[in-house]
């Protein structure tokens, strides 16, 4: 018989300003501990050395994480021309130099051919699984690993500054998947001078800011009181993209259960995945079709 997990029965998002040095799932049971929250996740791993965003789902908001982290999101990285490492990031040890440096045109040039959709390689040092364990664990061991190319959408990339001629700064906007240390590798590559990582932070994740967010500090100084509590997000938040249709009372109560209820729908499409609330709350999320939503996911927010 498993362990039964204590802790409240809270639901909602809390977006935390994550500090670099920690691993994304250490902040997750930060806040699950700060929260004496019962059941706690995450919308989108962040590298231990990376800041910014973490959207910390508590209770019912775990159901709502994939549309989140299907979501656009922001980065805003700094990249070292002229070295490359061994991890892409200046955490490893530098495996090639090049005294080549391009002009901004030239680098602005190069950084219009990562637009769209494209086929990024992951770091040898990352979690993709290669033969069913993790990439990082075998590159610990000095292998080095054929990493098939993944998909991924890049809405836009830009140079916002150049402090030195070995540093540029750049603004990333993509889809799920993607890793900033495979684009700046990538792009020292293509420019012919290497190149890694060197600073990273994530500016935004769908509806969540990073200017928004909580600090681990704040965390820790309020930790299990109410003030905490006010810092929650609603659940509701992860659903801006989605449609809302209303359910009757009726259909209310057949959602709660599971069961396809009526609701009222404007602008729905047949068979459009979309949210029913009632009163205010969401319910469930599932598909509509002929004045019903079948549920996918059904939502029990009780706080």
């Amino acid at each position: 018989m498993g362990r039964r997990r204590n802790g409240r029965e809270i639901s909602g998002w809390l977006v935390v300003d994550k500090p670099a040095g920690l691993t994304s799932t250490a902040v997750v049971n930060k806040v699950r501990w700060a929260l004496d929250a019962k059941k706690a996740g995450h919308a989108g791993t962040l590298d231990p050395d990376a800041t910014g965003v973490l959207a910390v789902a508590l209770g019912e908001a775990t159901k709502t994480v994939p549309y989140i982290t299907d979501a656009l999101k922001a980065y805003e990285f700094t990249v070292r021309l002229g070295q490359a490492t061994n991890t892409d990031d200046a955490e490893g040890e530098v495996i090639a130099t090049s005294d080549l440096r391009s002009t901004d045109d030239e680098i602005k040039e190069v950084l219009s051919t990562f637009i769209g959709d494209i086929e990024q390689v992951p770091p040898q040092f990352s979690a993709v699984k290669i033969d069913g364990e993790r990439a990082y664990k075998r590159a610990r061991d000095g292998e080095t690993m054929e990493i098939a190319a993944r998909p991924l959408y890049v809405d836009s990339l830009l140079l916002i500054d150049r402090p030195d001629e070995d540093h540029v700064t750049l603004e990333l906007t993509c889809g799920k998947g993607g890793y900033v240390r495979s684009i700046a590798r990538d792009l020292g590559n293509a420019l012919g001078c290497y190149g890694h990582v060197r600073a990273l932070r994530r500016i935004w994740s769908g509806p969540f800011e990073a200017d928004d967010g909580i600090t681990l500090e704040q965390i820790e100084e309020i930790a299990r009181t109410p003030a905490l509590d006010s810092h929650l997000r609603p659940v509701e938040e992860a659903f801006v993209d989605m449609a809302e249709v209303k359910a009757t009372p009726e259909g209310a109560t057949r959602l709660r259960n599971g069961n396809p209820g009526m609701v009222l729908a404007t602008d729905v499409d047949y068979g459009e995945e979309c949210w029913a609330s009632y009163e205010g709350q969401a319910l469930a999320i599932g598909r509509y079709k002929s004045g019903e939503l079948h549920p996918t996911r059904v939502l029990n927010i009780k706080n």
